[in-house]
């Protein structure tokens, strides 16, 4: 009997421990809800960059592909629209000309074009203004070919603001 009652305890310990553990993971996945979602159909950014560096653009633009990744805003009713416009010293970065460029800038530089790549497969539309390239130096001819090309950035911009996007400074 001693056993059974053992046995009993031990089972109910485990029911207890697992409905406790799936309650935690549960409360977890609604906490990660946004309340900013609530009552929006669907998310539309344009991300204004300007930065320079390429290792801060391979860890912010996991934040800017988690815009449209998000399994909160791929739940929403309409897909997201995501767009990014290039302008300033961000036009280096999407050159593939490496020319002065540090071993350890060429090797962030690559990783970048590799998420530029990936992120234009995904629909992400892309440009980069002619206007900043021309300032700064940069042939055309040596911009990533999934980026397209705009003469002035701002111009982009203000664009996709009047249809409705979010502006997202990256400076």
């Amino acid at each position: 009997m001693k056993l059974i009652r053992k046995l009993a305890i031990c089972h109910f310990s485990i029911f207890l421990f697992t409905t406790m553990f799936l309650a935690l993971i549960n409360s977890s996945a609604v906490s990660a809800e946004y309340n900013a979602l609530k009552g929006v159909d669907k998310i539309k950014a344009v991300f204004d960059v300007s930065m320079g560096s390429p290792q801060k653009a391979n860890l912010v633009f996991w934040a800017v592909r988690n815009v449209y990744d998000d399994k909160s805003v791929r739940a929403l009713p309409e897909s997201p629209e995501v767009a990014v416009v290039f302008h300033g010293p961000a036009v280096k970065m999407i050159s593939s000309n490496r020319d002065g460029v540090s071993e350890k800038d060429k090797k962030a530089l690559d990783e970048f074009a590799g998420l530029v790549t990936k992120m234009k497969q995904d629909g992400v539309k892309m440009e980069v203004c002619l206007y900043a390239a021309k300032v700064l130096g940069v042939d055309p001819g040596s911009i990533l070919p999934e980026i397209d090309h705009v003469g002035n950035g701002f111009i982009s911009v203000a664009g996709y603001q009047s249809q409705g996007y979010s502006v997202v400074a990256i400076p």
